[in-house]
């Protein structure tokens, strides 16, 4: 079940925590279920015992403490599923906050928004040439972008698609290197949050260009 996130977060709350008191009334249910079951056996289990070779305190004792253990694993396990519930219930009404916002992830798909191409490439160390090919749908090479000298980390750039359409797709590519050695990197492409959700214990990113993609992809907010 998803649920999403777009301005009231009291919903969310409620939602959340009605499957969260579901969940646990079921575990507890299904401990005391367990629970009955042992006791019966173990009454069955004296009643049928031989009388000539009883079932010694030593016995009954260990078969009662693993009942016991059972059932303090399983409030153990309530407990953590619980806390589960309510540290994902904190990141999605964390994460409401982002909606509106853009993030940078690992791609190559050109953003453009007010007649401007944005994207970044994250350079894993300095490089004295770095330069950018922006294609368009057909893989075809339509300009070249020279962000000349950069040190290592993340280097954004904007493109000006000039008498290009801006309603087309564009994909960029990056080289770059440093006196003659080629510098290894990635390039990242920019989109923007319309809504956050939850799906079973992951808080998902509702993006305009790209969909839903977990919010482990994103790599930084802007």
């Amino acid at each position: 079940m998803t649920t999403a996130i777009t301005s009231p977060a009291k919903d969310l709350f409620t939602d959340v925590a009605a499957r969260s008191n579901g969940t646990a009334a079921a575990a507890a249910d299904d401990t005391t279920a367990s629970a009955d079951r042992f006791l019966k056996m173990l009454v069955t289990q004296l009643q049928n015992q031989d009388p000539l070779n009883p079932m010694d305190n030593a016995q009954l004792t260990s078969q009662m403490a693993q009942i016991n253990t059972v059932t303090g694993l399983e409030k153990v396990n309530q407990s953590v599923k619980a806390l589960n519930t309510q540290l994902l219930q904190m990141q999605a009404l964390q994460g409401a906050g982002l909606v509106g916002r853009d993030v940078s992830m690992e791609g190559n798909l050109m953003s453009i928004a007010d007649g401007v191409g944005r994207g970044a490439v994250e350079l894993d160390g300095k490089a004295t040439s770095v330069k950018v090919e922006v294609l368009d749908g057909s893989g075809k090479v339509v300009d070249t972008i020279d962000l000349g000298v950069r040190d290592a980390g993340v280097q954004s750039f904007n493109w000006n698609p000039g008498r290009l359409p801006t309603d087309a797709s564009y994909t960029f590519r990056a080289a770059a290197a440093n006196g003659g050695v080629a510098v290894s990197g990635r390039t990242l492409m920019l989109d923007r949050v319309l809504s956050v959700s939850t799906a079973g214990d992951t808080l998902n990113l509702n993006l305009a260009r790209h969909g839903t993609v977990p919010a482990s992809q994103v790599l930084a907010f802007n």
